[in-house]
């Protein structure tokens, strides 16, 4: 039988090759092994020293974060910035910090929308609960949107540098005249009665005259430019007086 095996090198000669063929690729599969073994075990070492939040599951938000249940936003917001710092690379730690700011930052927008809504009730019924010359009053009173109110405003600030500028020229008399146009105007738009816009017009043209009249002279002279007569700085005064009726009455 060895004789055979030996004189027969056709029947021996495939064989062992598959032998050693089967041999070299399982220490090549154990090499491969080895290797990502070796490649995995530092990676699973570094996450294992990453530090883990030890509030992780505390439920209430603000013993997680550390801080007391009277802490302003900007020491929610300083509390997560340095934990999220202090425990960068764990994933769970991120997490939990995360979730405790934003449900903080939740209750704070719900918090103000509420006060905001009771603010507005309370002055309702403040309102509601007036003497009935109150509420009069503030019928002739409205709150118009703030891009009407700044137009405005530039309006007759525009008028008050115009008269400043020319006040060694002359009086404004001019400029106090297109001011008062303008908000008679302003007033039709609203009121849709010509009459009645003069009427308030006029009269918080006068009523600014008058408070002018009245607090110009106190003001210490001091203050004053050479150029800048009791008349100009009494029309400046209507000019707010102006704005005022112009904007906020109907």
């Amino acid at each position: 039988m060895i004789a055979f095996s030996i004189s027969s090198p056709n029947f021996s000669t495939p064989f062992l090759s598959q032998k050693l063929s089967s041999a070299t690729n399982s220490k090549k599969a154990m090499n491969s092994v080895a290797a990502a073994a070796a490649a995995k075990g530092p990676r699973c070492a570094v996450e294992g020293n990453v530090p883990k939040f030890p509030r992780i599951n505390v439920w209430d938000p603000y013993k997680r974060l550390g801080i007391s249940s009277s802490a302003s936003e900007e020491e929610i917001w300083g509390s997560r910035n340095f934990l999220l710092q202090q425990y960068a690379g764990h994933e769970r730690s991120e997490e939990s910090i995360e979730a405790a700011f934003e449900k903080l930052l939740m209750a704070s927008f719900q918090l103000r929308k509420k006060t905001k809504i009771n603010l507005k009730s309370r002055l309702k019924k403040k309102v509601e609960e007036s003497p009935p010359w109150i509420k009069n009053l503030l019928n002739f009173v409205e709150l118009p949107p703030t891009d009407v109110i700044f137009r405005r405003l530039f309006l007759f600030a525009f008028m008050g540098g115009w008269s400043i500028m020319n006040s060694a020229e002359g009086g404004p008399a001019f400029q106090v005249a297109v001011s008062l146009a303008a908000c008679v105007y302003f007033l039709n738009e609203k009121t849709k009665s010509l009459g009645r816009a003069f009427t308030i017009g006029l009269a918080s043209l006068v009523t600014g005259w008058v408070c002018g009249s009245i607090v110009v002279p106190m003001v210490p002279t001091a203050l004053l430019q050479p150029t800048w007569t009791l008349e100009l700085l009494t029309s400046l005064v209507a000019y707010v007086f102006l704005f005022l009726g112009c904007t906020f009455l109907k």
